[in-house]
Formats: C-alpha cells, sequence, structure tokens
C-alpha cells in the first residue's frame, strides 16, 4: 500500500501543494496534520500513520523537513519504517531508504532541518533581546488570573477542582500558589 504523510506548522498554511504531489503517486491514504514539526510530541496523524503501514508499504512524503526538524527524531522515524519493512519516499529530494547512498543522503537533509530550526530560535532569540532592551517586549500575556486562584483556594477548593474550575493544569495552581 502507499501512504502518504502530509504536514505544515501551522493552521493558517495550506496543505494543498503537498497534497498535490502525494496524489500523483498514486498514494492510497493520505495522513495529514498542521502542527511544528520540531517534536514529534502531539503529531498524532504521525502516529496513526506508524501504526498504519505494514511490510511492504510505502510511505511518501514531499521533504524530510515536512517529517521530522531534528535529527534524531527523523532518523528515529526512519528506523521505526525500516524495521517494519516500510520504504519511505520523498518526492521532492531524491532521497529513499532503498540504498546507502539515499540513506545518507536522508541523513543530511535531517541535518539541515535542524539546522535551519537551531538558525530561526536564534534569530529569534536576537530580536527579543534587542526588543526587550528598547522596551517594546514584555512576554507574553499572562492567561491565568492568580487572584481567582488564590480566591477559590481561600473558598476551600483543592488544586484539583480549581484547574477545572478555570480550565487549567493541576500543576499550575501549585507552581502559582507557591509564590
Amino acid at each position: 500500500m502507499k501512504v502518504a504523510y502530509i504536514r505544515v506548522s501551522s493552521s493558517t498554511q495550506s496543505l494543498e501543494l503537498q497534497r498535490e504531489a502525494v496524489q500523483k503517486e498514486n498514494v492510497d491514504k493520505i495522513f495529514e496534520e498542521k502542527v511544528s514539526g520540531t517534536s514529534t510530541q502531539g503529531r498524532e496523524k504521525l502516529k496513526e500513520m506508524l501504526e498504519f503501514v505494514r511490510e511492504g508499504d510505502t510511505c511518501y512524503i514531499t521533504r524530510t523537513d515536512r517529517l521530522a526538524r531534528s535529527i534524531l527524531d527523523l532518523q528515529l522515524i526512519v528506523k521505526e519504517l525500516t524495521d517494519k519493512g516500510v520504504g519511505l519516499v520523498a518526492t521532492e529530494q531524491p532521497i529513499s531508504t532503498k540504498d546507502a547512498t539515499s540513506k545518507c543522503f536522508l541523513d543530511m537533509l535531517g541535518v539541515f532541518a535542524e539546522f535551519e530550526t537551531n538558525i530561526r530560535k536564534e534569530r529569534q532569540m536576537e530580536g527579543i533581546a534587542k526588543a526587550k532592551a528598547r522596551g517594546v517586549y514584555k512576554g507574553g500575556k499572562k492567561k491565568i488570573n492568580v487572584e481567582e486562584i488564590r480566591r477559590l483556594k481561600a473558598e476551600g477548593y483543592g488544586a484539583t477542582k480549581i484547574a477545572k474550575e478555570l480550565n487549567i493544569h493541576r500543576d499550575s495552581v501549585y507552581r502559582l500558589l507557591k509564590k
């Protein structure tokens, strides 16, 4: 069976170009999601695809950075596919898991994807530092009302009940009550 995994980083981006590219390969099933690729955490469609594929299947992606943005994540995903007997093919890059040369090129592309992510983070941190120095950047807006947590605690609510009431994580309640 031919399956495809396509991904964009945010809900405002379109999957259409990737969808068209993998459909040219006559894939049977497409797993698609709109979530950051910097980690495998929270990538439910990736997990579904990895559970779905079977020996003899081929997984199509458009580019390696759609599959993973870190070399470790890429290698772990490729290992899982390879261990299951599933091939990996990129439609826009000359890579696959069929031979040693293609596998080497796959790893190099993974290194560059991770490098690109790290450079972007460094630039973002530099921009934040400059904005802070000018007094423009104040950080993210507080989303949790600490006074409301204290009020509910004073009324006898426990951390779990406060968390449910305010739709926040219980750990946040404990952390903010310590301040």
